[in-house]
């Protein structure tokens, strides 16, 4: 399966599973349409017409009905159609949701799955954001981020089953989707997905590829070039390691520094801007955690610190593509 088809299992079996899962978002359910903006709801009106809730556009509204219904017990799954548009929810999520759990000193619980889309595909500025960035620094949402089949449908479960809030980012490019909603530049992120029930754990990342010359940290859409710069340059006997963190809050900050303490180079790859990003979160804990093992500064791989351009060969060059990967490692490696 692609990303969405598993999303939309794990959905369902969520829903099967637990009859206080439900999804809110806008077109998610009417017939014959795209099943969400990326398909991943597709049909799933079918068996759970009472539980899959359209809703008019009011990112506010979509967010606020899914606050509540958490706190009275129910297990809200609220998407946007880019992640973009979380910003006009912002206090929902960021004061309402983040925190309630906290003010509450525990006795209260926020069980809400927050779907968003995210990545540069063509649609400019306000439709390619990567936010992960604007999230991180807020304390109470757990934040994931798959790059594969198997990691979306694992994640998502244990999001659903999780007490607290957990907002998950899915790459536009990475979804696999078919028909009217295919994307121009997909990668292909399929997986085997078991048909037993399981779960991916939130927290822990995962090596892709093993290597002992240079860490590369990267994820999503990132993580699928980090690898294909890897095999470009094996081939001139330098061997990366490539990391794909898969949960951006709580960092999985030992997997990290370990693979750093043998490599002694720590390299960073995201397609946010660069200015404030995940990347210098995790440079900044592995110069304070492990400094005497670096052989090298960290190196940080960022689109630059502009919104995204429209032009396709401008998107090109904005978003770092393995090419560039390739040449900054082989760069670091020359010069430590």
């Amino acid at each position: 399966m692609g990303i969405a088809e598993s999303l939309r299992k794990a959905i369902h079996d969520e829903m099967a599973r637990d009859e206080r899962v439900f999804c809110i978002g806008e077109d998610i359910g009417i017939p014959g349409g795209y099943g969400g903006a990326f398909t991943v709801t597709l049909g799933l009106e079918k068996d759970f017409r009472e539980r899959i809730i359209d809703t008019p556009i009011s990112e506010i509204g979509i967010f606020g009905a899914a606050c509540g219904a958490a706190l009275m017990g129910m297990r809200p799954i609220a998407d946007v159609q880019y992640g973009d548009f979380l910003l006009c929810c912002m206090d929902q999520v960021v004061n309402q949701i983040a925190k309630l759990r906290y003010m509450s000193g525990g006795k209260l619980t926020m069980p809400v799955v927050m779907r968003a889309p995210v990545g540069v595909t063509g649609r400019g500025a306000q439709h390619a954001q990567c936010l992960e960035p604007f999230f991180l620094p807020c304390p109470g949402i757990k934040i994931i981020a798959p790059a594969t089949a198997y990691d979306a449908a694992g994640l998502l479960r244990a999001a659903v089953r999780d007490d607290d809030p957990v907002l998950i980012f899915e790459h536009k490019l990475l979804y696999g989707s078919k028909g009217p909603r295919a994307e121009s530049g997909t990668l292909d992120a399929s997986s085997e997905i078991p048909d037993e029930d399981y779960t991916v754990p939130i927290g822990k990342g995962i090596i892709r590829c093993e290597g002992s010359d240079v860490t590369i940290v990267a994820g999503l859409l990132m993580m699928h070039f980090s690898l294909r710069a890897a095999e470009m340059i094996e081939q001139e006997g330098i061997s990366c390691e490539v990391i794909d963190p898969r949960t951006l809050w709580p960092l999985d900050m030992e997997l990290i520094l370990r693979s750093v303490r043998k490599t002694g180079r720590l390299v960073t790859v995201e397609e946010s801007p660069k200015q404030g990003g995940v990347g210098a979160e995790i440079a900044a804990q592995v110069a304070e955690l492990v400094p005497d093992y670096l052989l090298a500064p960290v190196t940080r791989i960022a689109a630059p610190n502009t919104p995204a351009p429209f032009a396709p060969v401008m998107e090109k060059y904005y978003v770092p593509q393995p090419e560039r990967i390739r040449d900054t490692v082989r760069k670091l490696i020359e010069e430590s």
